[in-house]
């Protein structure tokens, strides 16, 4: 197949979110013999990855795209419509170079941004379309300040992105998550044509590292630390660990947005001596390194329906590594985690939320080694991306295949 990857994040290297996801997906894809035509915002080793006769690439270049970029929302409301306009440019700039058309067997839209420009081209075009929910986008900002979600536009918004594949028609849709499907099922588009797929990470990279080195106890949080990832739930709660524990050291690893320097900034005044390290933005290929050597991994998000409905990447991280995690209640690691003795789940309260990182903390050392080494072995045979390419592609094809209707695949297990 000729198939045209849609995505609003550069494709290299891994920035976050569903970035780290396109790549694996184009390797299977490249080893089924189909070819891509990869259409996302320009990044650095673009030679390096149209060096495979296969891929195409198409960047994006009318302005700068990314999770750290100026002006970051109105680009990416604006993104849709221009990604439209790029797709039909390059396919007439292709005919007039090559002399044939450039024609596609199915569109693939990682994340919901690109997937509202997939919805247009599907009808443009007659193409049939496969929209990828890496998350409920806009969920997340239910949890924003009061001013902006009183406003009304959070919820035209969420009504927006969860109705559109029924609007659009889509071919199939894959998800997150189980509770993302259901509610797109809700809306009244076909339970048979989704498929939750959950989230991936790399099992040759995240694994238990060989030795732990004794010390003081380490707290760590992975993610790019927007405005939904740090609220007063994990405020409240890590004032909570240090009064109890103040030898625990805390390690937030990712850029340091100024949602995290705020928030670093009042754990300090709040608790004069604690230990706070932000080594920055972390290659993904080096994430693992930060992770190992941690006591505990948190995953201290609030409720809403776009935390319920991510299938959150930290978790999955921590566990690889052996790492034991503490977590608010999300309706997806709690569906999907059930019984999973490595992880502890809290209530929506910074108070319990506490509770759960220090009985982490509290395990003995044999216990943690344990229960660390059995969930990283559970998790690399049901969400190694290799599992989840493989799903993913099958869907996909079926999509092309099946002129719409194609029966659902099985979801990777544990």
């Amino acid at each position: 197949m000729r198939i045209a990857l849609l995505t609003h994040e550069p494709y290299s290297p891994p920035s976050g979110g569903g970035s780290a996801e396109a790549p694996y997906l184009v390797r299977e894809f490249r080893e089924r013999g189909h070819r891509v035509h990869l259409f996302c915002p320009s990044f650095a080793d673009e030679e390096k990855v149209a060096a495979d006769p296969g891929i195409t690439v198409h960047a994006f270049r009318r302005w700068q795209m990314g999770r750290n970029t100026r002006y970051r929302t109105a680009k990416y409301l604006l993104y849709p419509s221009a990604l439209v306009s790029h797709v039909e440019n390059e396919r007439r700039s292709w005919e007039q170079r090559t002399g044939s058309g450039l024609n596609f067997d199915v569109i693939v839209a990682q994340h919901t941004i690109s997937s509202v420009a997939a919805a247009r081209l599907r009808k443009r075009l007659g193409v049939p379309a496969v929209l990828n929910y890496l998350d409920f986008l806009t969920g997340f900002m239910e949890t924003w300040p009061a001013p902006f979600t009183k406003t009304g536009l959070v919820g035209a918004l969420t009504r927006y992105e969860i109705n559109l594949p029924r609007r659009s028609d889509a071919e199939g849709v894959m998800t997150v998550s189980a509770p993302l499907a259901d509610r797109i099922a809700g809306t009244g588009y076909p339970s048979q044509r989704l498929l939750p797929i959950q989230y991936g990470y790399d099992a040759d990279r995240f694994r238990p590292p060989d030795r732990r080195i004794p010390g003081p106890p380490v707290v760590v949080m992975h993610g790019s630390f927007d405005k939904h990832h740090l609220g007063p739930i994990a405020r409240g709660a890590l004032v909570r660990v240090h009064a109890a524990r103040p030898d625990a050291r805390f390690r937030f690893v990712g850029r340091v947005t100024p949602d995290l320097a705020a928030f670093v900034a009042e754990l300090r005044k709040a608790r004069p001596g604690i230990a706070v390290e932000t080594p920055g933005f972390v290659p993904y290929a080096e994430v693992a390194s930060r992770l190992g050597d941690a006591t505990v991994g948190i995953v201290p998000y609030e409720a809403s329906n776009g935390t319920h409905c991510a299938f959150v990447a930290k978790a999955v991280e921590y566990l690889a590594c052996g790492v034991p995690v503490a977590s608010t209640p999300l309706e997806n690691l709690t569906r999907y985690f059930e019984g999973e003795p490595a992880i502890r789940f809290s209530t929506f309260d910074p108070s319990s939320f506490a509770e759960a990182v220090l009985e982490r903390i509290a395990l003995p050392e044999g216990e943690r080694a344990r229960i660390g080494a059995d969930a990283s072995a559970r998790v690399a045979r049901g969400l190694d991306w290799r599992v989840i390419a493989r799903n993913a592609t099958d869907f996909i094809e079926a999509c092309a295949a099946g002129a719409g209707r194609p029966r659902s695949a099985p979801a990777a297990t544990q």
